[in-house]
């Protein structure tokens, strides 16, 4: 069975090293004034770990509109704050489980009804995504944990249904770990992958800002 103390230090340990994106990089979404009025609160915030509760629940919807690098950095101090139970609005397990069940409802419209289908392989928005289904662009999203902070959230999602006397959340968790977090938690890209990456690109930027001044001098 997973601890919760064991479950808080590995989030900690996983997620402690990764910089602050930076302000022109938290947000995601462009789409009106909400996606700015949820991340803008987090702008300049660098520790996460600093950020209490009030604060997530008061902007809760802020998981959704993060950019990929917004949400990996922010993640964490939703994480902690849920094992803690001071959570009452933000719910970052919807946001780590969502799109990879398939639900279905019908819907009456009309003089008929019509069965409404999101999640799994149904296709996101044709307009907008064309062929994109909602378990691709979770996927999608997703992706950006390293291995590291995937194992983390692997325990965090596992602590979640062990302490879950209603087992509600058992399905969505169960379909999320099977479909994506267990590979991921052992194939992603690893912390020392990132870094190593970054050293390359930052030795080959330095290649080609040298050679530019040699060229410029002749």
């Amino acid at each position: 069975m997973v601890g919760k103390h064991e479950t808080v230090e590995q989030i900690r340990e996983a997620f402690g090293a990764n910089p602050y994106p930076g302000d022109s990089f938290l947000q995601g979404s462009f789409e009106g004034c909400e996606p700015y009025d949820e991340v803008g609160p987090f702008v300049g915030k660098t520790d996460w770990e600093a950020l209490d509760a009030p604060m997530l629940d008061a902007h809760y919807c802020a998981l959704g509109f993060f950019s990929e690098a917004g949400f990996r950095y922010f993640l964490p101090a939703d994480l902690l704050a849920a094992l803690r139970g001071e959570l009452r609005t933000a719910d970052p397990l919807f946001h780590l489980s969502h799109g990879f069940s398939s639900v279905s409802v019908e819907v009456p419209a009309g003089p008929g009804k019509f069965l409404r289908r999101s999640g799994g392989t149904t296709l996101l928005n044709p307009k907008r995504y064309g062929a994109m289904s909602w378990i691709e662009f979770a996927r999608h999203r997703l992706s950006v944990f390293t291995r590291e902070e995937a194992q983390a959230i692997v325990a965090y999602m596992t602590y979640k249904r062990e302490n879950d006397t209603t087992g509600l959340d058992h399905a969505r968790i169960d379909t999320a770990l099977k479909q994506f977090w267990l590979d991921r938690a052992e194939n992603a890209p690893t912390r020392a992958n990132l870094e190593a990456h970054l050293q390359e690109e930052g030795r080959y930027m330095a290649a080609i800002r040298l050679q530019r001044t040699r060229e410029e001098k002749h």
